[in-house]
Protein backbone atom coordinates (compact mmCIF):
# COMPACT_ATOMS: atom_id res chain seq x y z
CA UNK A 1 0.00 0.00 0.00
CA UNK A 2 1.00 3.26 -0.57
CA UNK A 3 1.89 5.86 1.51
CA UNK A 4 -0.70 7.98 -0.11
CA UNK A 5 -3.01 5.18 0.67
CA UNK A 6 -2.07 4.43 4.33
CA UNK A 7 -2.70 8.35 4.85
CA UNK A 8 -6.18 8.26 3.60
CA UNK A 9 -7.01 4.74 5.28
CA UNK A 10 -6.21 6.74 8.40
CA UNK A 11 -7.78 9.85 8.06
CA UNK A 12 -10.42 7.51 7.79
CA UNK A 13 -10.58 6.26 11.46
CA UNK A 14 -10.48 9.91 12.28
CA UNK A 15 -14.27 9.71 11.56
CA UNK A 16 -14.28 6.80 13.94
CA UNK A 17 -12.69 8.31 16.33
CA UNK A 18 -15.19 11.44 16.21
CA UNK A 19 -18.14 8.88 15.78
CA UNK A 20 -17.35 6.88 19.37
CA UNK A 21 -17.15 10.65 21.06
CA UNK A 22 -13.09 10.40 21.12
CA UNK A 23 -10.54 13.61 20.65
CA UNK A 24 -8.06 12.67 18.27
CA UNK A 25 -5.99 15.88 19.29
CA UNK A 26 -7.02 16.51 22.90
CA UNK A 27 -4.75 19.15 24.52
CA UNK A 28 -4.46 17.45 28.25
CA UNK A 29 -2.91 14.39 29.20
CA UNK A 30 -3.66 12.52 32.14
CA UNK A 31 -0.02 10.27 32.37
CA UNK A 32 0.87 10.47 36.00
CA UNK A 33 3.88 8.74 35.80
CA UNK A 34 6.79 7.87 32.93
CA UNK A 35 7.67 4.28 31.72
CA UNK A 36 10.78 4.41 32.72
CA UNK A 37 9.24 5.10 36.35
CA UNK A 38 7.14 2.23 35.64
CA UNK A 39 9.72 0.28 35.08
CA UNK A 40 12.36 0.71 37.90
CA UNK A 41 9.42 0.38 40.54
CA UNK A 42 7.45 -2.16 38.95
CA UNK A 43 6.93 -5.01 41.80
CA UNK A 44 5.81 -1.81 44.44
CA UNK A 45 3.19 -0.85 41.61
CA UNK A 46 2.36 -4.76 40.85
CA UNK A 47 1.71 -5.54 44.63
CA UNK A 48 0.03 -2.34 45.56
CA UNK A 49 -2.49 -2.75 42.80
CA UNK A 50 -2.71 1.12 41.83
CA UNK A 51 -4.32 2.30 39.14
CA UNK A 52 -1.42 4.65 36.78
CA UNK A 53 -2.00 6.60 33.78
CA UNK A 54 0.71 6.15 31.18
CA UNK A 55 1.32 6.77 27.85
CA UNK A 56 3.33 7.26 24.52
CA UNK A 57 3.89 6.37 20.75
CA UNK A 58 3.03 3.07 19.79
CA UNK A 59 5.86 1.52 17.97
CA UNK A 60 4.22 -1.78 17.60
CA UNK A 61 1.01 -3.90 17.81
CA UNK A 62 0.53 -7.47 17.25
CA UNK A 63 -2.46 -9.93 18.40
CA UNK A 64 -5.84 -10.71 17.56
CA UNK A 65 -9.20 -11.73 18.32
CA UNK A 66 -9.86 -10.62 22.29
CA UNK A 67 -6.52 -9.67 22.85
CA UNK A 68 -3.90 -7.04 21.50
CA UNK A 69 -0.27 -5.95 23.10
CA UNK A 70 0.77 -2.33 22.13
CA UNK A 71 4.79 -1.16 22.85
CA UNK A 72 4.30 2.23 23.80
CA UNK A 73 7.26 4.31 24.05
CA UNK A 74 7.12 7.68 25.69
CA UNK A 75 10.71 9.03 25.18
CA UNK A 76 11.91 7.45 28.69
CA UNK A 77 11.49 3.99 27.82
CA UNK A 78 9.33 1.40 26.20
CA UNK A 79 6.16 -0.47 27.75
CA UNK A 80 4.15 -2.58 26.80
CA UNK A 81 -0.11 -2.31 27.38
CA UNK A 82 -2.02 -5.38 26.92
CA UNK A 83 -5.92 -4.58 25.97
CA UNK A 84 -7.89 -7.33 26.60
CA UNK A 85 -11.65 -7.63 25.58
CA UNK A 86 -12.75 -9.01 28.72
CA UNK A 87 -10.98 -6.55 31.19
CA UNK A 88 -12.53 -3.43 29.15
CA UNK A 89 -15.57 -1.95 27.76
CA UNK A 90 -16.41 -3.79 24.51
CA UNK A 91 -17.03 -0.92 22.54
CA UNK A 92 -13.85 0.62 23.68
CA UNK A 93 -11.96 -2.48 22.59
CA UNK A 94 -13.34 -2.57 19.10
CA UNK A 95 -12.44 0.88 18.90
CA UNK A 96 -8.92 0.62 19.81
CA UNK A 97 -8.41 -1.93 17.37
CA UNK A 98 -10.13 -0.64 14.47
CA UNK A 99 -8.63 3.22 15.15
CA UNK A 100 -5.64 2.34 16.62
CA UNK A 101 -2.08 2.21 14.75
CA UNK A 102 1.41 2.26 14.63
CA UNK A 103 2.49 5.82 15.63
CA UNK A 104 -0.58 6.97 17.53
CA UNK A 105 0.19 8.50 20.57
CA UNK A 106 -2.17 7.08 23.04
CA UNK A 107 -2.52 7.39 27.06
CA UNK A 108 -4.41 3.72 28.77
CA UNK A 109 -5.29 3.82 32.86
CA UNK A 110 -4.98 0.32 34.14
CA UNK A 111 -2.95 -1.78 36.62
CA UNK A 112 0.91 -3.14 36.58
CA UNK A 113 1.18 -6.98 35.79
CA UNK A 114 3.32 -9.73 34.25
CA UNK A 115 2.52 -11.70 30.97
CA UNK A 116 2.94 -15.29 31.03
CA UNK A 117 6.34 -14.67 29.53
CA UNK A 118 7.27 -12.40 32.57
CA UNK A 119 7.26 -8.92 30.35
CA UNK A 120 6.58 -6.13 32.65
CA UNK A 121 3.30 -4.62 31.13
CA UNK A 122 0.37 -2.58 31.91
CA UNK A 123 -2.91 -4.29 31.91
CA UNK A 124 -5.32 -1.56 30.46
CA UNK A 125 -9.05 -0.85 31.48
CA UNK A 126 -9.23 2.46 29.50
CA UNK A 127 -7.58 4.00 26.80
CA UNK A 128 -7.56 7.52 24.73
CA UNK A 129 -5.87 8.75 21.84
CA UNK A 130 -3.54 11.71 22.17
CA UNK A 131 -2.62 12.20 18.88
CA UNK A 132 -3.59 10.51 15.64
CA UNK A 133 -0.50 9.62 13.14
CA UNK A 134 -1.50 10.38 9.36
CA UNK A 135 1.86 8.72 8.01
CA UNK A 136 3.57 5.72 8.78
CA UNK A 137 6.61 5.34 10.68
CA UNK A 138 9.12 2.62 9.16
CA UNK A 139 9.41 -0.71 10.81
CA UNK A 140 12.23 -0.45 13.69
CA UNK A 141 14.15 -3.17 11.91
CA UNK A 142 14.38 -1.63 9.13
CA UNK A 143 14.68 2.16 9.85
CA UNK A 144 15.55 4.83 7.19
CA UNK A 145 17.89 3.84 4.34
CA UNK A 146 17.87 6.64 2.19
CA UNK A 147 20.64 8.76 3.53
CA UNK A 148 19.02 12.26 2.10
CA UNK A 149 15.77 11.05 3.81
CA UNK A 150 17.81 10.38 6.65
CA UNK A 151 19.07 14.13 6.83
CA UNK A 152 15.65 15.80 5.82
CA UNK A 153 13.21 13.53 8.26
CA UNK A 154 15.45 13.58 11.43
CA UNK A 155 13.03 12.89 13.79
CA UNK A 156 11.72 9.63 12.28
CA UNK A 157 15.31 8.32 11.92
CA UNK A 158 15.95 9.73 16.19
CA UNK A 159 12.91 7.64 16.62
CA UNK A 160 13.60 4.49 14.67
CA UNK A 161 17.55 4.25 14.85
CA UNK A 162 18.75 3.96 18.41
CA UNK A 163 22.17 4.69 17.21
CA UNK A 164 21.10 7.91 15.64
CA UNK A 165 19.34 8.67 18.96
CA UNK A 166 22.70 7.92 20.90
CA UNK A 167 24.35 10.05 18.93
CA UNK A 168 22.46 13.09 19.99
CA UNK A 169 22.50 12.53 23.43
CA UNK A 170 26.08 11.96 23.09
CA UNK A 171 26.29 15.29 22.19
CA UNK A 172 24.57 17.15 24.60
CA UNK A 173 27.12 15.37 27.12
CA UNK A 174 29.93 16.79 24.76
CA UNK A 175 28.76 20.17 25.22
CA UNK A 176 27.69 20.09 28.76
CA UNK A 177 31.22 18.85 29.78
CA UNK A 178 32.66 21.76 27.94
CA UNK A 179 30.82 23.79 29.98
CA UNK A 180 31.61 22.39 33.33
CA UNK A 181 35.46 21.97 32.59
CA UNK A 182 35.19 25.78 32.10
CA UNK A 183 32.92 27.03 34.81
CA UNK A 184 35.02 24.84 37.33
CA UNK A 185 37.62 27.03 36.37
CA UNK A 186 35.79 29.87 37.24
CA UNK A 187 35.29 31.21 33.63
CA UNK A 188 31.98 33.30 33.34
CA UNK A 189 29.42 32.18 30.35
CA UNK A 190 28.46 35.20 28.14
CA UNK A 191 26.73 36.08 25.45
CA UNK A 192 27.78 38.59 22.48
CA UNK A 193 26.09 39.78 19.47
CA UNK A 194 25.14 37.43 16.41
CA UNK A 195 24.59 40.14 14.24
CA UNK A 196 27.59 42.30 13.67
CA UNK A 197 28.17 45.60 11.53
CA UNK A 198 31.74 44.48 11.19
CA UNK A 199 32.53 40.49 11.02
CA UNK A 200 35.89 39.81 12.59
CA UNK A 201 37.58 37.42 14.72
CA UNK A 202 38.14 35.02 11.78
CA UNK A 203 39.60 34.72 7.97
CA UNK A 204 35.72 33.39 6.33
CA UNK A 205 33.06 34.94 4.31
CA UNK A 206 30.08 36.60 6.32
CA UNK A 207 26.72 35.86 5.62
CA UNK A 208 25.08 39.60 4.83
CA UNK A 209 21.23 40.31 6.15
CA UNK A 210 19.28 43.92 6.45
CA UNK A 211 18.47 45.16 9.74
CA UNK A 212 14.93 47.22 9.21
CA UNK A 213 14.65 48.61 11.89
CA UNK A 214 18.27 50.26 11.48
CA UNK A 215 17.90 50.34 8.00
CA UNK A 216 21.55 49.07 7.70
CA UNK A 217 23.27 45.80 6.16
CA UNK A 218 24.52 43.72 9.14
CA UNK A 219 26.26 40.52 9.07
CA UNK A 220 25.88 37.39 10.84
CA UNK A 221 28.72 36.59 12.66
CA UNK A 222 31.61 34.31 11.73
CA UNK A 223 33.50 33.86 15.02
CA UNK A 224 31.49 33.16 18.82
CA UNK A 225 32.22 36.32 19.57
CA UNK A 226 36.14 36.78 19.79
CA UNK A 227 36.58 40.78 19.62
CA UNK A 228 33.46 40.90 21.89
CA UNK A 229 35.16 38.56 24.33
CA UNK A 230 38.24 40.58 24.46
CA UNK A 231 36.97 43.97 25.11
CA UNK A 232 35.32 41.84 28.10
CA UNK A 233 38.87 41.29 29.02
CA UNK A 234 39.42 45.12 28.57
CA UNK A 235 36.04 45.67 31.05
CA UNK A 236 37.43 43.81 33.78
CA UNK A 237 36.38 39.76 33.25
CA UNK A 238 39.59 37.72 34.12
CA UNK A 239 37.79 34.50 32.41
CA UNK A 240 34.72 34.25 29.88
CA UNK A 241 33.79 32.06 27.54
CA UNK A 242 30.65 31.24 24.90
CA UNK A 243 29.04 28.75 23.40
CA UNK A 244 27.23 29.67 20.62
CA UNK A 245 25.98 29.27 16.71
CA UNK A 246 27.86 31.23 13.71
CA UNK A 247 27.93 31.19 10.26
CA UNK A 248 30.16 31.06 7.60
CA UNK A 249 29.20 31.51 3.75
CA UNK A 250 31.14 28.76 2.37
CA UNK A 251 31.77 25.33 0.82
CA UNK A 252 30.56 22.18 2.58
CA UNK A 253 32.65 18.92 3.01
CA UNK A 254 33.08 16.74 5.36
CA UNK A 255 34.40 18.87 8.17
CA UNK A 256 32.49 22.17 6.96
CA UNK A 257 29.50 23.62 7.49
CA UNK A 258 27.73 26.95 6.92
CA UNK A 259 26.25 27.30 10.24
CA UNK A 260 27.55 25.39 13.81
CA UNK A 261 27.96 25.59 17.06
CA UNK A 262 31.95 27.31 18.32
CA UNK A 263 33.12 27.21 21.85
CA UNK A 264 35.96 30.31 22.26
CA UNK A 265 37.18 30.96 25.78
CA UNK A 266 39.58 34.00 26.82
CA UNK A 267 42.04 34.10 29.79
CA UNK A 268 43.17 37.11 30.89
CA UNK A 269 46.97 36.84 32.47
CA UNK A 270 47.54 33.44 30.16
CA UNK A 271 49.55 32.47 26.71
CA UNK A 272 49.73 30.10 24.27
CA UNK A 273 52.10 28.18 26.66
CA UNK A 274 50.31 27.62 29.23
CA UNK A 275 47.33 27.62 27.29
CA UNK A 276 48.65 24.14 25.68
CA UNK A 277 48.35 22.27 29.21
CA UNK A 278 44.86 23.62 29.52
CA UNK A 279 43.81 22.10 25.89
CA UNK A 280 45.25 18.91 27.02
CA UNK A 281 42.63 18.92 29.80
CA UNK A 282 39.99 19.70 28.37
CA UNK A 283 40.30 17.37 25.46
CA UNK A 284 40.69 14.38 27.90
CA UNK A 285 38.28 15.55 29.99
CA UNK A 286 35.54 15.79 27.52
CA UNK A 287 36.75 12.34 25.72
CA UNK A 288 36.95 10.78 29.27
CA UNK A 289 33.42 12.35 30.35
CA UNK A 290 31.42 11.62 27.36
CA UNK A 291 32.96 8.30 26.03
CA UNK A 292 34.82 7.02 28.95
CA UNK A 293 38.09 6.61 26.65
CA UNK A 294 41.30 8.75 25.13
CA UNK A 295 41.42 6.48 22.07
CA UNK A 296 39.93 6.70 18.99
CA UNK A 297 40.03 5.77 15.44
CA UNK A 298 39.29 8.78 13.20
CA UNK A 299 39.09 8.03 9.13
CA UNK A 300 41.96 5.99 9.40
CA UNK A 301 43.68 7.82 11.92
CA UNK A 302 44.11 6.31 15.39
CA UNK A 303 44.07 9.34 17.63
CA UNK A 304 45.47 8.74 21.75
CA UNK A 305 44.33 11.68 23.73
CA UNK A 306 46.40 10.66 26.77
CA UNK A 307 49.37 10.32 24.84
CA UNK A 308 52.40 13.17 24.64
CA UNK A 309 51.02 15.73 22.42
CA UNK A 310 53.72 16.69 19.78
CA UNK A 311 54.24 20.11 19.01
CA UNK A 312 54.96 20.40 15.00
CA UNK A 313 56.76 23.88 13.70
CA UNK A 314 54.95 24.96 10.67
CA UNK A 315 57.63 26.77 8.39
CA UNK A 316 60.20 23.96 9.41
CA UNK A 317 57.47 21.25 7.95
CA UNK A 318 56.91 22.82 5.23
CA UNK A 319 60.65 23.35 3.87
CA UNK A 320 61.07 20.02 4.97
CA UNK A 321 58.30 18.63 2.33
CA UNK A 322 57.42 21.73 -0.40
CA UNK A 323 61.39 23.19 -0.32
CA UNK A 324 60.26 26.63 0.80
CA UNK A 325 60.56 28.81 3.98
CA UNK A 326 57.41 30.22 4.45
CA UNK A 327 58.61 33.38 5.83
CA UNK A 328 61.50 33.94 3.34
CA UNK A 329 59.79 32.61 0.38
CA UNK A 330 58.44 35.38 -2.96
CA UNK A 331 54.75 35.37 -3.58
CA UNK A 332 55.38 33.76 -6.87
CA UNK A 333 57.80 30.73 -5.21
CA UNK A 334 55.05 29.86 -2.87
CA UNK A 335 52.47 29.65 -5.84
CA UNK A 336 54.62 27.63 -7.96
CA UNK A 337 55.35 24.90 -4.95
CA UNK A 338 51.01 25.32 -4.73
CA UNK A 339 51.33 24.41 -8.70
CA UNK A 340 54.35 21.99 -8.42
CA UNK A 341 52.58 19.42 -5.72
CA UNK A 342 49.42 19.61 -7.81
CA UNK A 343 47.29 21.30 -5.45
CA UNK A 344 43.69 21.73 -6.82
CA UNK A 345 42.94 25.66 -5.88
CA UNK A 346 39.90 27.32 -6.95
CA UNK A 347 40.66 30.88 -6.02
CA UNK A 348 43.55 33.70 -6.90
CA UNK A 349 46.53 32.99 -4.92
CA UNK A 350 48.81 35.16 -2.95
CA UNK A 351 51.53 34.24 -0.60
CA UNK A 352 48.79 33.68 2.04
CA UNK A 353 46.54 31.39 0.28
CA UNK A 354 49.70 29.67 -0.87
CA UNK A 355 51.23 28.67 1.81
CA UNK A 356 47.84 27.76 3.45
CA UNK A 357 47.25 25.41 0.74
CA UNK A 358 50.64 23.60 1.13
CA UNK A 359 50.07 23.40 5.15
CA UNK A 360 46.80 21.61 4.25
CA UNK A 361 48.30 19.40 1.91
CA UNK A 362 50.68 18.41 4.52
CA UNK A 363 48.29 17.96 7.55
CA UNK A 364 46.76 15.16 6.13
CA UNK A 365 49.31 13.09 6.94
CA UNK A 366 49.87 13.85 10.97
CA UNK A 367 47.22 11.76 13.54
CA UNK A 368 48.33 13.31 16.31
CA UNK A 369 47.15 14.28 18.77
CA UNK A 370 49.61 17.19 18.25
CA UNK A 371 50.05 21.21 18.39
CA UNK A 372 51.04 23.00 15.41
CA UNK A 373 53.65 26.15 16.16
CA UNK A 374 55.56 29.04 14.50
CA UNK A 375 52.61 30.00 11.93
CA UNK A 376 53.85 33.48 10.37
CA UNK A 377 52.32 36.59 11.47
CA UNK A 378 51.09 36.81 8.08
CA UNK A 379 48.53 34.30 8.38
CA UNK A 380 47.34 35.22 11.57
CA UNK A 381 46.48 39.00 12.50
CA UNK A 382 44.99 38.56 15.93
CA UNK A 383 47.63 36.90 17.76
CA UNK A 384 50.81 38.13 19.49
CA UNK A 385 54.09 38.12 18.04
CA UNK A 386 56.78 35.77 19.13
CA UNK A 387 59.62 37.04 21.28
CA UNK A 388 61.85 34.54 19.60
CA UNK A 389 60.88 35.69 16.37
CA UNK A 390 58.61 38.65 15.84
CA UNK A 391 58.32 36.95 12.37
CA UNK A 392 56.03 34.54 13.52
CA UNK A 393 52.64 34.52 16.09
CA UNK A 394 52.12 32.73 19.47
CA UNK A 395 49.75 30.82 17.94
CA UNK A 396 48.72 26.51 18.45
CA UNK A 397 46.40 24.46 16.40
CA UNK A 398 45.08 21.42 17.39
CA UNK A 399 46.13 18.40 14.55
CA UNK A 400 43.85 15.41 14.80
CA UNK A 401 43.37 13.00 12.26
CA UNK A 402 44.42 14.94 9.38
CA UNK A 403 43.03 18.05 10.37
CA UNK A 404 42.82 21.28 12.50
CA UNK A 405 40.62 20.84 16.01
CA UNK A 406 40.84 23.74 17.23
CA UNK A 407 43.16 27.03 17.56
CA UNK A 408 44.54 29.19 20.46
CA UNK A 409 47.10 31.78 20.73
CA UNK A 410 48.64 34.46 22.93
CA UNK A 411 46.41 37.24 22.11
CA UNK A 412 47.81 40.52 20.84
CA UNK A 413 46.60 43.46 23.34
CA UNK A 414 49.18 46.39 21.24
CA UNK A 415 46.70 48.74 19.69
CA UNK A 416 48.93 49.89 17.25
CA UNK A 417 50.30 46.42 15.82
CA UNK A 418 46.28 45.24 15.52
CA UNK A 419 46.35 48.51 13.11
CA UNK A 420 48.37 47.73 11.41
CA UNK A 421 47.60 44.36 10.79
CA UNK A 422 43.84 45.01 10.15
CA UNK A 423 45.10 47.44 7.50
CA UNK A 424 47.03 45.02 5.60
CA UNK A 425 44.24 42.66 6.12
CA UNK A 426 42.06 45.19 4.40
CA UNK A 427 44.32 45.46 1.42
CA UNK A 428 44.51 41.93 0.66
CA UNK A 429 40.53 41.93 0.68
CA UNK A 430 40.67 45.04 -1.67
CA UNK A 431 42.99 43.13 -4.30
CA UNK A 432 39.84 40.24 -4.25
CA UNK A 433 40.73 38.19 -0.90
CA UNK A 434 36.88 38.05 0.28
CA UNK A 435 38.30 35.90 4.05
CA UNK A 436 40.63 38.41 4.25
CA UNK A 437 39.32 40.69 8.01
CA UNK A 438 38.40 43.60 7.86
CA UNK A 439 39.52 47.02 9.82
CA UNK A 440 37.41 47.28 13.17
CA UNK A 441 38.43 50.73 14.27
CA UNK A 442 35.95 50.29 17.23
CA UNK A 443 37.67 47.02 18.43
CA UNK A 444 41.10 48.66 18.07
CA UNK A 445 39.76 52.00 20.20
CA UNK A 446 38.89 49.39 22.88
CA UNK A 447 42.17 47.72 22.92
CA UNK A 448 43.60 51.57 23.39
CA UNK A 449 42.44 51.58 26.65
CA UNK A 450 44.17 48.67 27.75
CA UNK A 451 43.90 44.74 27.65
CA UNK A 452 45.93 42.57 29.61
CA UNK A 453 48.03 39.41 28.06
CA UNK A 454 45.70 36.99 27.88
CA UNK A 455 45.04 33.24 25.88
CA UNK A 456 41.98 32.73 23.55
CA UNK A 457 41.19 29.50 22.61
CA UNK A 458 38.58 27.75 19.77
CA UNK A 459 36.82 24.98 19.21
CA UNK A 460 33.99 23.83 16.82
CA UNK A 461 31.59 21.08 17.14
CA UNK A 462 33.99 19.37 14.53
CA UNK A 463 35.71 18.02 17.37
CA UNK A 464 32.39 15.94 18.27
CA UNK A 465 31.91 14.77 15.08
CA UNK A 466 35.89 13.89 14.48
CA UNK A 467 35.12 11.62 17.86
CA UNK A 468 32.08 10.15 16.35
CA UNK A 469 33.69 9.40 13.14
CA UNK A 470 31.23 10.87 10.98
CA UNK A 471 31.02 13.64 8.88
CA UNK A 472 29.72 16.68 10.43
CA UNK A 473 26.36 17.25 9.00
CA UNK A 474 25.76 13.76 10.15
CA UNK A 475 26.62 14.32 12.99
CA UNK A 476 23.80 17.82 13.57
CA UNK A 477 20.56 17.34 14.82
CA UNK A 478 18.79 18.84 11.56
CA UNK A 479 21.29 19.34 8.90
CA UNK A 480 20.70 22.61 6.30
CA UNK A 481 19.47 21.00 3.18
CA UNK A 482 17.78 22.01 -0.36
CA UNK A 483 13.98 22.59 -0.14
CA UNK A 484 12.43 19.44 -1.85
CA UNK A 485 11.62 19.67 -5.38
Amino acid sequence: MSEADIRAERIKKLALLKKAGMESYPSDSHRDVTNADVRDSFETLEKSGKKIHVGGRIMSLRGQGGIVFADMFDGTARLQAVFQKADMDEKSFELFSNAADIGDFIEVMGTAFKTKRGEPSVKVEKWRMLSKSLLPIPAERFGLKDEEKRLREREIDILTNPETRAIFERKARFWQSARDFYRARGFLEVETPVLETTPGGADARPFITHHNALDIDVYMRISCGELWQKRLLIAGYPKVFEIGRIFRNEGQSREHLQDYTQLESYEAFSDAKAGMKFVQELYRYIAKEVYGKYTFEVGGHTVDFADDWKRIDFCESLEKEFGINPLSCSEKEAIQAVRDAKIEYGEALNKARAVDHLWKNLRKKISGPAFLTGIPVYLEPLAKRSSENPETVERIQVLIAGSEVGKGYSELNDPLDQRARFEEQQKLRDKGDEEAQRLDLDYVRAMEYGMPPAFGFGVSERLFAFLENKPAHETQIFPLLRPRQ
